[in-house]
């Protein structure tokens, strides 16, 4: 810039604080905090100054500095249920609202009537208690892992874990369960092997260092073909404690997982404790649960480990919130009537063609995912788009994740809440079309 034209651009350069005024701004104020946005104006006016950008664009320069919102919510249309990379379970209502009211000041310790401490999470606690009679104590950690661990660490530290080589899981992100157990300096007795292993190969494995013996699910593959294992009921003849570590987080029967173990029936067959997720088929926030005997839940509790293990206000309350709620969104997704998710489908359909959008109503397959029931298909509807659709549907707000198939991108509304269905109308109708 040269002469009078370049002094009077930078005089047209906004004011800081008039752009902080500004709506998109000032939301991100809101949330990445008022310095950084700050920051980001003052650079963008300066680029403004020295002819870079036109005055008029430096509100679009500054946003475009900023970083997007994180976590970003999502719309999941994979038909996956239980999306490890989504987050897996999403909270009900119920819980989003216990969760807000818990940021505050709680009486998550506080026993409001006597004025005195109380037991840290009992409104948690007394809901899984309620939810699961069989166990005769429950507590709860930050995660699945984090319960075995504690589970190994106060039972068999020093001792032996009996445990079937066709157990020893490897349970993502390059977690393997040998390594995650050894950890807790507890020794690995292993048994049987890769695809067959008998209550004989558990009883010669037994000795005065064994700890217990562990049975785990083997929640994301299946082994098919010559093989055998040692159910609960089994392994607890043998007169040492059983951990069972069910993984998915299923509380009770459901007759559309036949082969998923639940906690009740584990307890019930005779297993001392059990390990499970809160974030899956249960549909809650990340948490261990441990649920069994009281005396063996009790030692677990007091153990020095738990403590640092423990949850916080938060998950506290998302989980008694979920408990107590019999149609979380992951039973709901379950669950979901066929005949209506394709009757929704139709409906999306046509709303898009009558705005020159055309998309085709194809069969679907979903899965549970996130570890639970590895084989389990639910019949499900899609909407079939070009997958030239697939990225900016991704990279948009909100952003919409489907999944590919054979050249197409397919947005299956399983997961998706109904009400949310004109939020993806509108998402597919961003995306430009073939020109």
């Amino acid at each position: 810039m040269t002469g009078d034209g370049g002094a009077d651009q930078r005089r047209r350069v906004p004011r800081t604080d008039t752009l902080l005024a500004e709506p998109r701004l000032a939301a991100a104020a809101a949330t990445l905090g008022r310095d950084r946005v700050r920051a980001a104006v003052r650079a963008a006016q300066d680029r403004a100054r020295r002819g870079e950008i036109t005055p008029e664009d430096v509100r679009d320069a500054a946003l475009a500095a900023l970083p997007a919102a994180a976590p970003r919510a999502v719309l999941n249309a994979t038909g996956v249920v239980l999306h490890t990379n989504l987050g897996r379970a999403p909270l009900s209502p119920a819980a989003v609202a216990a969760v807000v009211a818990a940021t505050g000041h709680t009486d998550v310790e506080l026993d409001l009537r006597t004025g005195r401490r109380a037991r840290r999470g009992r409104d948690a606690l007394d809901a899984l208690a309620a939810a699961v009679p069989d166990a005769g104590g429950v507590h709860v950690v930050n995660n699945g892992a984090a319960a075995l661990v504690l589970a190994a660490t106060a039972l068999a530290a020093g001792g032996e874990i009996v445990v079937s080589r066709g157990e020893l899981v490897e349970i993502g992100d390059g977690f393997r369960l040998p390594d995650l157990l050894g950890s807790t300096g507890a020794r690995l007795r292993e048994v049987g092997t890769t695809n067959r292993t008998t209550l004989d190969d558990y009883a010669a494995a037994l000795g005065p260092r064994t700890g217990f013996l562990l049975k785990v699910h083997p929640s994301n593959f299946r082994v098919t073909g010559f093989t055998s294992a040692v159910p609960v009921r089994e392994l607890a003849t043998l007169g040492v404690p059983v951990v069972a570590d069910i993984g998915s987080g299923l509380l009770a029967p459901d007759p559309l997982l036949p082969d998923e173990p639940d906690a009740a029936s584990t307890l019930r067959a005779g297993a001392a404790l059990v390990t499970a997720s809160g974030d899956k088929l249960l549909g809650g926030p990340q948490a261990g649960l441990l649920l069994g005997a009281a005396d063996v839940v009790d030692r677990l509790r007091r153990h020095p480990l738990a403590r640092a293990l423990r949850v916080d206000k938060l998950t506290l309350a998302a989980l008694a919130a979920t408990v107590g709620d019999p149609v979380t969104p992951t039973r709901a997704a379950l669950h979901a009537d066929v005949g209506r998710l394709r009757e929704r489908t139709g409906r999306l359909r046509d709303a898009l063609a009558a705005d020159g959008c055309k998309a085709e109503v194809v069969p679907s397959v979903a899965v549970v995912g996130g570890g639970g029931a590895p084989g389990v298909e639910l019949d499900s509807w899609a909407l079939s788009l070009p997958e030239r659709y697939a990225e900016p549907l991704r990279t948009g707000a909100p952003p919409v994740l489907g999944r590919i198939v054979r050249g197409r991108l397919l947005l299956d509304l399983r997961c998706v809440p109904a009400d949310a269905d004109d939020t993806l109308r509108a998402a597919v109708l961003r995306v430009p079309g073939d020109g």
